[in-house]
């Protein structure tokens, strides 16, 4: 792909989300996409053969991309697992609760957010978040269990973000600290009595 092809892919992207703002997923039309990104059908059919499913769903991958480009970056200078972790959540959390585009679009179709942030989405979300992410517990952790972790770290922060806890409030440093230390950071000295 050319820089001018990606060029016209994120034009065209960005102006379905734009559409989606405006129109909901369920109203959303190629026409619309068309209109907003000034291109012509043919041009984003070029761009994207299928037509609406594959255009929504490379601008969800294109998203999640997104997301944990800047999940990671805030991640990257932290020296421990646990402030690893504490932090990836914090910000996950923060970024999601403060994302403009899911609030509008869980306000306007639930249901579309939610199938996203569940069944539908999951596997595509813990696919991205385990490319960009596993490399950042591998200093502490064997590939394999980095990887199972960011799994699970995802599946629990969607979950934290669609049915906020009375007990952890996982934007707040303090208590995602105090959910790890109690549930993901094993003390080393009970792993060696266990194994014992």
């Amino acid at each position: 792909m050319t820089v001018t092809d990606q060029s016209l892919n994120d034009a065209i992207l960005d102006a379905t989300k734009t559409a989606i703002e405006r129109w909901g997923v369920e109203r959303l039309t190629i026409n619309d996409v068309c209109d907003a990104a000034k291109v012509s059908r043919a041009t984003l059919y070029r761009a994207f053969p299928g037509g609406k499913e594959v255009l929504l769903e490379a601008l969800r991958v294109r998203e999640a991309e997104t997301f944990f480009t800047t999940l990671r970056a805030h991640a990257e200078g932290e020296t421990t697992l646990e402030d690893t972790i504490v932090r990836c959540m914090v910000v996950a959390t923060t970024e999601l609760r403060n994302d403009r585009n899911i609030a509008l679009m869980l306000a306007a179709e639930p249901n579309e957010v939610l199938s996203q942030f569940t069944v539908a989405g999951v596997p595509r979300i813990v696919r991205v978040a385990t490319t960009f992410l596993t490399p950042l517990l591998e200093p502490y952790l064997s590939r394999k269990e980095a990887a199972e972790l960011v799994e699970v770290l995802a599946r629990m922060v969607i979950s934290y973000f669609l049915a906020p806890s009375s007990l952890y409030d996982f934007t707040n440093q303090d208590h995602a600290r105090a959910f790890v230390r109690a549930h993901i950071i094993i003390n080393e000295s009970i792993n060696q009595g266990a194994m014992k």
